[in-house]
């Protein structure tokens, strides 16, 4: 995912100088996960990817507003949000409310290395356990840990309190961890001399 500093530059090329570059770049950044957001409310690929594509052209349309905006990212998670409450409404379709529809790639997850050392084996346990998690705690882990959204992003966009993702986040963290039961003394080669 690209660095907030990073999105902040683009925000600014964008809005004060008509960057074409700079919006190709955050084009190309948000494009896959707010698909994949998108992807969530219509369970449609093609109308997700119109949705995240209405949103990348109303950005462009009002592109000067984009300096007065504190949290470029989260503006366009909301914007996706809506266009898409928007784009079923005009469908006279309910909104999705089974979560567990919503896909977690964990392809872009972090994990610190330094922290935990993850083996094909490990990793496979994580993504099973994700893949168990309640619907909306899989929704919350996603966008904190693969979108990196801040948990009062996550609150704000999914209406919910900042208490409310900590809980979720907690939950989903806890059971991540049962799950694997990781044990760093198998994960670490015993010395060569045996200490």
């Amino acid at each position: 995912m690209i660095a907030p500093g990073r999105i902040q530059y683009l925000q600014e090329r964008i809005a004060r100088f008509d960057d074409q570059a700079a919006y190709r770049e955050l084009f190309t950044a948000f494009y896959p996960p707010l698909t994949q957001f998108a992807f969530g409310f219509t369970r449609s690929k093609q109308s997700a990817e119109e949705i995240v594509s209405d949103v990348f052209i109303i950005i462009w349309e009002k592109r000067k507003r984009l300096e007065n905006i504190s949290s470029l990212k989260l503006y366009l998670y909301t914007a996706t949000r809506n266009t898409a409450y928007n784009f079923l409404s005009r469908q006279n379709r309910v909104l999705l409310t089974d979560l567990s529809e919503i896909p977690v790639d964990l392809k872009s997850v972090h994990l610190d290395p330094e922290r935990m050392l993850i083996t094909a084996e490990m990793k496979k346990m994580v993504q099973e356990a994700i893949l168990k998690l309640p619907p909306r705690c899989r929704l919350i882990f996603k966008l904190v840990k693969e979108d990196e959204l801040k948990y009062r992003e996550v609150a704000e966009l999914l209406k919910l309190s900042v208490k409310t993702v900590e809980t979720q986040m907690s939950i989903a963290l806890k059971r991540i961890g049962e799950a694997v039961r990781f044990d760093i003394r198998k994960a670490v080669p015993a010395s060569p001399t045996g200490k």
